[in-house]
């Protein structure tokens, strides 16, 4: 398994400190691996939020429930925590 350096979220600083709000898992008190691997470059972490963000939001052809059961089918596919 491929590793990717990260910084603690309890040193995160600036542009990165003012994220957190975002990507905190509040169910879990942690964020998530797939953004803590942003942690080195807070642009990226906007850039992945935005990108989420547009996918989740409102469609013509799929409903917010429709969009959060196919993130939750690939998640359970994939084996990662959702």
């Amino acid at each position: 398994m491929a590793w990717i350096d990260t910084q603690r979220e309890d040193e995160w600083q600036g542009a990165l400190a003012e994220l957190y709000g975002q990507v905190v898992d509040r169910d879990h008190d942690r964020v998530d691996n797939i953004m803590q691997i942003h942690s080195l470059d807070a642009s990226a972490m906007e850039g992945h939020l935005a990108v989420y963000s547009a996918a989740m939001s409102g469609t013509k052809s799929l409903r917010k429930v429709e969009r959060e059961l196919i993130a939750l089918v690939v998640s359970d596919i994939n084996e990662c925590h959702y």
